[in-house]
C-alpha cells in the first residue's frame, strides 16, 4: 500500500512539474544552475525522468548560460538534445573572455567568444586608428583556437590556428580539462595509452596515402587537406587514456621541442575557401548560420582524417635523429616499411640512446639540492623528468589544452607570469555597479579632440584599458591597466598603471578645453585626482607624474596630465561587437600564435601581407 503511495506521489510530482505551461517552466528553471536540476531530479524516479527527458528545462538552461538565443535551435541539431547541448555550454563557459600575456610588450590579448557550437579565442592586433576612429577602420584580428562540442556535449576535442611555409594551417588536439576557477590556459603535449595495445593495420596509414577516405561521405576530401609526412593514429581506433606523467615536468627547452615536433606531425592545410569562412556569426543581418554549419562539418571530416596523434615510436625516432640526419631521411625510415623483428631492435637502440644522450645533457634543477647519497633533498614534484621517460608513459602522443587555477600574485590588477609555460593568463574583468560605475573594458587614443589627428600624423595608437577597483589603506583607487597599445615601438610596459584616480577625492584642476570636435561645450560631470604614467619605456615600474580624470559627457572618459597637459580620452566598449564588425588577418607559427614568450617591443602579430580572403585590405600591415 505504502509502496503505491509512494509512486502516485512520484508521478504526481513529476506529472505536475512537466505540465507547467512553457513560460512558468522556463522561468523556474532559468533561476536554477544545472547542479540544482540535477539535485531535483535526485528527489525521486518520475522528477529524474521527467527532468532528464525535457527538452524545456534543459533549453532554458542553454538560455542562461548565455550564447545567442536565436542560434540555439540550429546548435541543437548537432547534438543529441538540450540537455547535451547545457553540457558543453556549462563546462566551456569559464574560458569565455579576455586572456593576455606579458609578452609582446605592445600587448597580447585573446578574447574568447561563442562560435557554432563551439568557442573561438580571438587576438586583438595592435593597431593605430584614423580621425573616425573604428567607426572608418575595423579591428584587425587573427584567430587562435577553437573547442569543438561532440555529439554527446563534451568539449573534447580543439584546434590550434597556425601558418606553416605561408599556408593557413589547422592543428587538432585534445582538450584535457576545463576547471570552473580556471585563471591559465595551458598548450602542453598529451601522452595517453590506447585501450588496444595491439591496434590492426587498418587504423595506421602513412599521411602521403588516402586508405580510409574511401568509405567516406566525401572522397575529395583526400584532395583538399594536406596532411604532414608522417604515421598518423587514425581518430576511430579507441578511446586513449591519459598517462600519469604531466607535460609540466619536462624542462621548457625539451616540452617546447615536443611540441613543434607534434604540430608539424599533424598539421592540416586548410583550403582557400574554409580559410575565408567566418568562424563566429559577424552580425544579426549577415544569414552566417549556414556557412557556420557547414564549416563545422568540414571540420569533423578534418577530424576523421587525423584525430591528431602521432605513434609514440615516431616521437622518439624524430627527437633522437634529429641532430645526426636530415630530415629526409627520418622521413623515409618513418615510411619505409620493415620486418615486426627489425622495428623493435632499431626503436630499442634508439630509445637507449636517446636515454644516454638525455642523460649527460640533463641539469639538475637549481631549486633542488642533491644530498651526498645522490637523492634530491627538494619534492620529486618539482623534479624535472627526462623526455624519453614522458614519452614512454603513452602509446600515443598529441597537442592538448588544459585549462586550471594556478595561485598567482598581481600588481595592481596584472598577474605575475611564468616565463616556462606556454600559457594565457585570464584577466578579471569587474562589472559596473553602484559607486563602481567605470570598472570594465575601455579603449581610446591620446589627444584633444578625441581621434583629432597630431601634426604629421594621419592616425593615433589605439590603447585598450582595464578599468577595475582596488581598495588601499581605507581609500579607493580606479586604476586603468594598459593591455593594448597600438603604438609602432612600446611606449608603457604591458600591465602598467597608464594612470590611478582617487574616487574620494575631488580634483581641484579644470578641463583645459572649452568645446570638442563638433564645437559643442564641454560639460564636466566629475573630475578626481590621481597620477599618470611617465611616458617612455625603460623599467619595469615607471614612474608617475600629477594629474586628473574627467568624466564627460557622454560617457567619456580623459585623464589629463597636469604639467604637460596631454590627454589620454576613453570611451567604454564592446569586445566582442567589435570584433564581429572587425578584418581577419593571417597568423603566426601555431606555437607562437598560441603564447609569444619572446621579449619585444614591437608589433610581432602584424609582419604578414593580407590576401582578399581574409580582408578587403590589400596593402601588408606596416611592422612596428
Amino acid at each position: 500500500m505504502s509502496g503505491g503511495v509512494a509512486v502516485e506521489a512520484e508521478d504526481c510530482g513529476s506529472g505536475f512539474f512537466i505540465g507547467l505551461p512553457d513560460d512558468v517552466l522556463a522561468l523556474i528553471s532559468a533561476w536554477l544552475r544545472p547542479g540544482d536540476l540535477c539535485a531535483l531530479a535526485l528527489c525521486c524516479r518520475g522528477l529524474h525522468a521527467a527532468i532528464a527527458a525535457s527538452e524545456r528545462v534543459w533549453l532554458a538552461q542553454c538560455r542562461r548560460l548565455g550564447p545567442p538565443p536565436h542560434l540555439l535551435s540550429r546548435w541543437r541539431m548537432g547534438v543529441r538534445s538540450y540537455r547535451a547541448l547545457c553540457r558543453f555550454l556549462a563546462a566551456v563557459a569559464p574560458l569565455l573572455g579576455i586572456w593576455v600575456h606579458q609578452n609582446p610588450e605592445l600587448g597580447n590579448v585573446v578574447c574568447v567568444i561563442w562560435g557554432f557550437l563551439s568557442i573561438v579565442g580571438i587576438r586583438v592586433i595592435p593597431q593605430e586608428l584614423g580621425p573616425l576612429g573604428l567607426d572608418a577602420k575595423p579591428l584587425l584580428w587573427a584567430p587562435v583556437f577553437e573547442i569543438l562540442a561532440d555529439a554527446n556535449g563534451a568539449p573534447s576535442r580543439f584546434f590550434l590556428h597556425g601558418r606553416d611555409c605561408g599556408d593557413e594551417c589547422l592543428y587538432p588536439g585534445s582538450v584535457r580539462s576545463i576547471e570552473s576557477s580556471c585563471n591559465v590556459l595551458l598548450l602542453e603535449a598529451d601522452a595517453r595509452h590506447m585501450v588496444s595495445t595491439c591496434p590492426s593495420k587498418q587504423h595506421l596509414f602513412p599521411a602521403r596515402s588516402f586508405p580510409a577516405i574511401s568509405e567516406s561521405k566525401r572522397p575529395s576530401l583526400a584532395r583538399q587537406y594536406c596532411r604532414s609526412y608522417a604515421t598518423v593514429i587514425y581518430r576511430s581506433l579507441a578511446a586513449p587514456r591519459a598517462s600519469s606523467l604531466p607535460f609540466s615536468r619536462l624542462p621548457f627547452r625539451d616540452g617546447r621541442r615536443l611540441l613543434e615536433l607534434v604540430a608539424a606531425r599533424v598539421r592540416l592545410k586548410v583550403p582557400r575557401d574554409l580559410a575565408s569562412a567566418p568562424l563566429f556569426e559577424r552580425s544579426s543581418f549577415c544569414d552566417d548560420a549556414s556557412l557556420l554549419a557547414d564549416r563545422r562539418l568540414e571540420l569533423i571530416e578534418m577530424l576523421k582524417l587525423n584525430g591528431g596523434w602521432i605513434n609514440r615510436d615516431v616521437a622518439e625516432l624524430a627527437l633522437g635523429l634529429m641532430e645526426h640526419r636530415s630530415a629526409e631521411n627520418i622521413n623515409a625510415i618513418g615510411d619505409r616499411p620493415c620486418p615486426a623483428a627489425h622495428q623493435r631492435r632499431a626503436f630499442s637502440s634508439i630509445a637507449g640512446y636517446l636515454k644516454q644522450f638525455m642523460g649527460r645533457s640533463s641539469i639538475p634543477s637549481a631549486s633542488c639540492s642533491i644530498s651526498r647519497n645522490g637523492n634530491s633533498s627538494g619534492s620529486s614534484k618539482n623534479k624535472h623528468a627526462q623526455l624519453d621517460e614522458f614519452l614512454r608513459s603513452g602509446d600515443i602522443i598529441g597537442l592538448s589544452l588544459r585549462a586550471t587555477h594556478m595561485r598567482l600574485t598581481t600588481y595592481r590588477a596584472w598577474p605575475n607570469m611564468h616565463d616556462s609555460r606556454i600559457a594565457l593568463y585570464k584577466l578579471p574583468l569587474q562589472g559596473p555597479m553602484a559607486g563602481r560605475e567605470y570598472a570594465g573594458l575601455w579603449g581610446g587614443t591620446f589627444g584633444w579632440p578625441p581621434g583629432q589627428p597630431s601634426e604629421g600624423k594621419s592616425e593615433k595608437a589605439l590603447f585598450f584599458l582595464l578599468l577595475s577597483y582596488e581598495e588601499v589603506e581605507g581609500h579607493l583607487l580606479l586604476i586603468a591597466t594598459k593591455i593594448l597599445e597600438g603604438t609602432h615601438y612600446v611606449l608603457h610596459p604591458n600591465g602598467s598603471a597608464m594612470f590611478i584616480a582617487k574616487m574620494d577625492e575631488i580634483g581641484s584642476e579644470a578641463f583645459p578645453w572649452e568645446t570638442s570636435a563638433e564645437s559643442l561645450q564641454v560639460e564636466v560631470k566629475n573630475s578626481y585626482s590621481g597620477e599618470g604614467i611617465v611616458s617612455g619605456y625603460g623599467f619595469q615600474y615607471p614612474g608617475s607624474k600629477p594629474g586628473s580624470l574627467f568624466v564627460l559627457q557622454n560617457g567619456l572618459l580623459a585623464f589629463v596630465w597636469k604639467e604637460s597637459k596631454s590627454v589620454l580620452t576613453l570611451q567604454r566598449v564592446d569586445l566582442q561587437e567589435l570584433l564581429k564588425k572587425g578584418e581577419r588577418v593571417p597568423v603566426l607559427p601555431p606555437i607562437v600564435n598560441f603564447a609569444y614568450l619572446t621579449k619585444s617591443y614591437s608589433n610581432v602579430f602584424a609582419g604578414f601581407p593580407i590576401n582578399s580572403g581574409h580582408s578587403s585590405f590589400q596593402t601588408m600591415i606596416s611592422p612596428a
